[in-house]
């Protein structure tokens, strides 16, 4: 990673040089003032000296043109303090043996650092010092944010998502790092685990807090373009100096804002906080206690709610985050795989879950497609909801099995606007047990004598899914099929000599109806 600027040189700093020292230097105002920032070094003995500053100079002088005058050596510091200089030093010798008490009054009303160098001290020597330094400090200061830049852009060229490119600005600011948009809610994270869900955890107040100023390390810049800005990026905690974080933060400002326009269709960075969120909740690998605070962070109400996850099949993000403004109700959306799009619903717990999930089903029959799905095709699955959020996953998973079983189960079923695990019957069931060991072992042994077979897949197995699934109805199957009566019943025969059982036989049809439904959910 990239190494962090040397601190800007302040005064206090430029007091302690030893060159500096040698001159027995003594600050006789402005005291309170000496953490100012020096960008600039300038000898200069004129009276008017202020026109010719722009701010942050220390101003060196021996003040030989404002001896006798102490009008003129008031306005001098006057002017200094106008120009929004850094600090005057002033070397005493035949001018000014002794600190001049008005130019002293002067500088402490100003709050103007004011030193004197008791012993004769080259100027040049110093000039050169700080020169030297804050040359460096610039020089250093465009090769990180060229590095920064370069390592970014090489990002986007590439295509990569926008959590490599936060997991590069985290690793060069060495702090957790939030993209958010206008509303606070955040978007994306980086950085050490543990550091980012302490930042989520009390998130709401950190951000008023860091949107009031940018101390403690809090460094924040604006994302947008063409006049309108929709986002921010925040490094929370940068532990570098004040310019370092402001660099950092505006470079990776740059490079997420080209990211952002240089997407395509890809999903949008709320459609992907979403998806990564629900993804995590649905797979498990995530405790979902760590899960919270990203998603409180996210904007999901979470405080003594009622959650109903909900699995969706023939609706797109879009259509059903429609759906959810339209009614008024909270929750996350994100499609997952296999055409799976994953809703997670929370609500008041005084509010009605299962009247709010039928209503919000029968709105996307009504809720116009995008061109890939039709108003009226999509199929609601849910699980029971859920008051703690830690059983969340559970119901996630169940509600993403009951959409799966109703995708393989027959299209002429009578399912209700949501269906649930008791609409899908064994084969819901069977998906819930798919990945049980004993249940594996069950449809192993069951269905072996057709598994091991050159032919099973090609045409038994399927001759006996139809035959269970049509409720043993020969003539059905045959048809289905394409084949004779005769035909049929061959390939019967050859599947009760295979598995040794007789299919006429109510129990044992039963028991290899259920190994065949478990072999289907584990290979689905």
């Amino acid at each position: 990673m990239t190494t962090a600027l040397e601190p800007a040189l302040s005064v206090r700093q430029v007091l302690a040089l030893e060159r500096v020292l040698a001159g027995e230097p003594e600050v006789v105002a402005g005291a309170g003032q000496l953490d100012r920032p020096v960008r600039w070094v300038h000898v200069a003995e004129a009276a008017d000296v202020g026109v010719m500053l722009s701010g942050g100079e220390m101003v060196l002088t021996t003040g030989v043109l404002l001896a006798g005058d102490p009008e003129a050596q008031a306005e001098y510091i006057r002017s200094l303090h106008r120009a929004e200089a850094a600090a005057v030093v002033l070397g005493l010798g035949r001018a000014f043996p002794a600190p001049p008490e008005m130019m002293r009054r002067a500088a402490e009303r100003c709050g103007l650092p004011m030193v004197v160098l008791h012993r004769p001290f080259p100027f040049a020597e110093l000039t050169e010092e700080v020169q030297s330094r804050l040359v460096r400090r610039k020089f250093a200061a465009v090769s990180l944010s060229e590095a920064v830049r370069t390592a970014l852009t090489g990002l986007i060229t590439a295509g990569a998502p926008l959590q490599r490119m936060l997991d590069e600005i985290a690793g060069h600011s060495a702090c957790p790092v939030v993209v958010t948009n206008l509303a606070h809610r955040v978007l994306a994270t980086a950085g050490e685990r543990s550091a980012v869900d302490d930042v989520l955890r009390d998130w709401e107040r950190i951000a008023r807090q860091a949107g009031a100023s940018e101390g403690d390390g809090w460094v924040r810049a604006e994302l947008g373009g063409r006049g309108e800005r929709w986002g921010r990026i925040v490094l929370c905690g940068y532990r570098g100096d004040a310019a370092t974080g402001r660099l950092l933060a505006d470079r990776a400002a740059e490079a997420l804002v080209l990211h952002r326009m240089l997407g395509g269709p890809a999903p949008s960075w709320e459609e992907q906080s979403a998806q990564s969120l629900l993804t995590d909740l649905v797979s498990g690998v995530v405790p979902a206690r760590q899960l919270l605070p990203r998603a409180r962070a996210a904007g999901l109400p979470v405080n003594r709610r009622t959650f109903v996850p909900l699995a969706v099949r023939g609706a797109d993000a879009a259509r059903l985050d429609r759906v959810l403004r339209l009614l008024g109700l909270p929750g996350l959306v994100a499609e997952l795989a296999d055409g799976v799009t994953a809703v997670l619903l929370s609500l008041a717990r005084d509010q009605d879950a299962e009247a709010l999930a039928a209503h919000f089903a029968a709105r996307l029959r009504t809720e116009p497609g995008d061109g890939r799905t039709e108003a009226g095709q999509a199929v609601v699955a849910a699980a029971d909801a859920r008051t703690d959020w830690d059983d969340v996953p559970v119901g996630m998973r169940e509600a993403r099995h009951v959409a799966d079983a109703v995708a393989e189960s027959p299209t002429d079923l009578d399912l209700p606007a949501v269906v649930r695990l008791k609409d899908v019957h064994l084969r819901g069931l069977v998906r819930l047990l798919r990945d049980d060991p004993h249940v594996q072992s069950f449809a192993e042994r069951e269905l072996d004598g057709l598994l091991c077979g050159a032919d099973a897949e090609s045409e038994l197995l399927p001759v006996l899914r139809t035959y269970l699934a049509t409720g043993r109805n020969k003539s059905r199957t045959a048809q289905l099929h394409h084949v004779s009566r005769p035909a049929l019943y061959r390939r019967l025969e050859a599947i009760e000599a295979r598995l040794s059982v007789d299919l006429d036989d109510f129990e044992q049809a039963a028991s290899v109806h259920i190994a065949l439904l478990a072999h289907d959910a584990q290979q689905s």
